[in-house]
């Protein structure tokens, strides 16, 4: 099977840059929900944080396709799309429950895993394609997703989880 035009690392970078660029649009959309919905008000002020850091993340995702001399577009991502589905199941299904915290928190973090997961591979091609400028964009949001997929553990294991199980 051969395709029209062969395709290299720098089409599939450009193509996963897209995904994650549309997954970050449809979680800048998710996450006000997932505030609102939240009981714990650690767990309200995490998402909020996170509404405030995506939303660079959307700029710095922005400023690579400058760099790369393409328009800013992003591509369907079935993936984002069914984790964010999940998180809106868990908000229909356990609203009023003590366990809607945990859940919540389990949804976020799928996504914190998502987006990990994609910003390591795109610094990791941005690196061995040379382009410098951009793999350092990526690795400041890969931080990022560090740190907040870290946070949204500290509030689990601390006191959402227990909660949970009280009830």
């Amino acid at each position: 099977m051969t395709a029209t035009k062969d395709k290299d690392l720098h089409d599939l970078f450009l193509d996963t840059l897209k995904d994650i660029y549309f997954a970050e649009k449809h979680i800048l959309k998710a996450l006000p929900k997932m505030a609102k919905a939240a009981q714990s008000p650690d767990l309200r002020a995490a998402f909020e944080k996170h509404l405030h850091e995506t939303e660079g993340q959307v700029d710095r995702l922005e400023k690579i396709f400058d760099l790369l001399d393409k328009p800013a577009r992003g591509k369907t991502c079935d993936a984002i799309l069914g984790i964010l589905d999940e998180g809106k199941e868990i908000m229909d299904e356990y609203k009023g429950c003590e366990a809607l915290d945990a859940g919540l928190l389990a949804a976020a973090q799928a996504v914190e895993h998502y987006e990990i997961s994609r910003y390591g591979t795109l610094k990791a091609w941005a690196t061995k394609l040379g382009m410098t400028e951009a793999a350092q964009l990526l690795d400041e949001t890969l931080k990022q997703e560090h740190k907040t997929d870290e946070a949204l553990t500290k509030i689990a294991t601390s006191v959402v989880n227990s909660e949970a199980l009280a009830a």
